[in-house]
């Protein structure tokens, strides 16, 4: 059978063909960033976050993109799982031929994908992942960090935890890489600041599934006189209306990673206990012109405020930004050298990219829990400057002996 093109068809046929180079010359004229992240896994944080992220590139883009270059992200979900996170990076890649490559969420997702960074030798942003084997004991040349890490977030509450004078601690959190290395981190840190100190119970519980009443009741058996808490996200909800219940809480002093994040206590919400000492991001208290400056953005924006996600995300897109600015192009060596000891402007302030272990120097507010109008919020807080609260030089070429 045969057959011949209508003029109608003739001229459709012409105009995709047009339409493809068009879109084609179009993305050759931008940076595309491809991102990979947990988004269904862990929504509170994630959908915060990729507003932040959207809200940078708009901004960069109006601005007049990087040399008359724009932004153009573009991102998969990973379902929490390394595998998942791998695949994607590689679809990322061959496929749609990103310049740069960012994102992750759970700390052991985030290993992976540093794996794969040196692997295909390929420039990689984790914005997110907090465990310290990004940038030491796993850490490589191509792989940078923007988030405080585990270390870095525990060492802000630990002269906090000394200041309690308890002896006897308890500590609860989740079994994987991050859980494993903030506890660690915390008994380090806390038995040099208070020699004599005791860890007298411990739970580990599985990631999402959270056994709260045996954990409440172990930890209640042990009798501490305080706790260490690295729980978060549905598996803290559950942990906090379970002690609540139980009095596990009371006249017993808390020490908790992460729960001053509005992802956490918006879900806590009159559920929140008062007194903890936590880490966090009360948005509605911060008096600085820069932070000032993108809430009024963000709401304008989304109707909506912004929450820890939401700076990351921001943050991570104004940092590949200002490295590509740095840099010149996206090429894979150039990146790497205009991120060791890049400064860029932030909502909490400048941050830079440390050459020695390739994390920002980040910070993360510290502070206690409190209810007010029926809500969870942060009150008595101080910003925390990360550069503070990393390790020296000498410290970092132990734990980095691989990388280069």
């Amino acid at each position: 059978m045969s057959f011949r093109l209508s003029a109608r068809d003739g001229a459709l046929a012409l105009l995709a063909a047009a339409t493809a180079l068009m879109a084609h010359a179009q993305g050759g004229g931008a940076y595309r960033i491809g991102e990979v992240n947990s988004y269904k896994a862990q929504p509170a944080f994630l959908e915060p976050y990729r507003k932040g992220m959207e809200l940078a590139v708009e901004q960069v883009n109006a601005a007049g993109g990087i040399d008359g270059k724009k932004l153009q992200l573009l991102v998969r979900d990973d379902n929490g799982v390394p595998g998942d996170a791998v695949r994607a990076a590689e679809e990322l890649i061959a496929r749609e031929k990103v310049d740069v490559l960012m994102g992750s969420f759970l700390s052991h997702v985030g290993l992976a994908l540093t794996d794969f960074a040196q692997q295909k030798k390929r420039f990689f942003l984790a914005a997110e992942p907090l465990t310290d084997k990004i940038v030491w004991e796993q850490g490589n040349r191509y792989t940078f960090r923007l988030r405080p890490s585990t270390y870095m977030q525990v060492a802000m509450l630990v002269p906090e935890a000394a200041k309690l004078g308890k002896k006897r601690w308890a500590i609860v959190y989740p079994n994987y890489e991050y859980g494993q290395s903030a506890v660690a981190t915390f008994k380090k840190l806390l038995a040099e600041a208070q020699p004599g100190v005791e860890f007298v119970a411990e739970q580990a519980t599985p990631l999402g599934k959270v056994d709260a009443g045996s954990v409440v009741q172990a930890l209640q058996d042990a009798r501490p006189d305080a706790i260490f808490n690295v729980l978060f996200a549905a598996d803290l909800a559950k942990f906090v209306r379970e002690g609540n219940t139980r009095g596990l809480f009371e006249q017993r002093a808390v020490v908790s990673l992460l729960s001053g994040e509005p992802e956490y206590l918006d879900t806590l919400k009159g559920e929140t206990p008062s007194g903890w000492i936590v880490t966090g991001y009360p948005w509605y208290a911060i008096r600085t012109p820069e932070h000032q400056a993108f809430l009024d953005a963000y709401q304008k924006r989304f109707k909506d405020y912004p929450r820890a996600g939401s700076v990351v995300g921001y943050n991570a897109i104004l940092s590949v930004a200002a490295g590509l600015k740095k840099a010149g192009s996206a090429d894979t060596e150039k990146l790497i050298a205009a991120f060791r000891g890049l400064e860029v402007a932030t909502p909490f302030g400048p941050i830079t990219y440390r050459p020695q272990d390739h994390q920002s120097t980040m910070g993360a507010y510290v502070g206690r829990t409190a209810l007010q109008g029926g809500k969870g919020v942060m009150v008595d807080f101080q910003y925390m400057d990360g550069g503070r609260f990393q390790p020296s030089d000498a410290e970092v070429a132990k734990l980095r002996p691989a990388a280069r």
